[in-house]
């Protein structure tokens, strides 16, 4: 193992063993529910939205160190930015994890996608691929039930969502 590919992999186990935003937030705009059919990895995500910034997101979850740290990598980077951004690194995550681990990062895209990049590993193996896509499509699913107006297509296998205010669903 390389010393790049050590270093990821200690980036994952950091983040599935102490997840960032790992709580869902008591004020939010949507909540949404997706899961993994393949693993039955699944998070529950909520996010509030504020001028067209993801101004909280939280979530909650349970399956494989790679969905769990993924999720916990996405929330990290996307909670401040405008939705624009965060849907822009949703798409480069995407790209990375289609490239069946040839994807050739440039720095730009080490810059942007900071510890996201510790995931391109994962790209080798499609099982994978959706834990760690699942986290970030249930951000993108509940961006789009909260009201942002943008390309927010979902194609995740299963989603749930709520109203932020009755809880009931939608």
């Amino acid at each position: 193992m390389s010393a790049v590919e050590s270093l990821y992999q200690e980036i994952i186990l950091d983040h599935y063993k102490n997840p960032h935003h790992h709580a869902l937030p008591d004020e939010f705009d949507a909540e949404v529910h997706h899961v993994n059919p393949t693993c039955g990895d699944e998070v529950t995500l909520r996010v509030r939205l504020a001028a067209d910034t993801i101004a909280d997101l939280g979530w909650d979850g349970e399956g494989c160190s790679i969905s769990q740290a993924s999720t916990s990598v996405m929330s990290e980077l996307v909670i401040g930015r405008p939705v624009s951004e965060a849907m822009a690194l949703q798409e480069r995550f995407l790209t990375l994890m289609q490239s069946r681990g040839t994807a050739e990062l440039t720095d730009d895209d080490e810059e942007v996608l900071e510890d996201a990049v510790a995931f391109e590993g994962v790209s080798k193996y499609p099982a994978r691929v959706k834990c760690a896509l699942l986290g970030w499509m249930a951000m993108k699913s509940a961006v789009a039930e909260a009201g942002w107006r943008g390309d927010t297509t979902s194609d995740t296998a299963t989603d749930t969502a709520t109203d932020g205010n009755t809880g009931e669903q939608r």
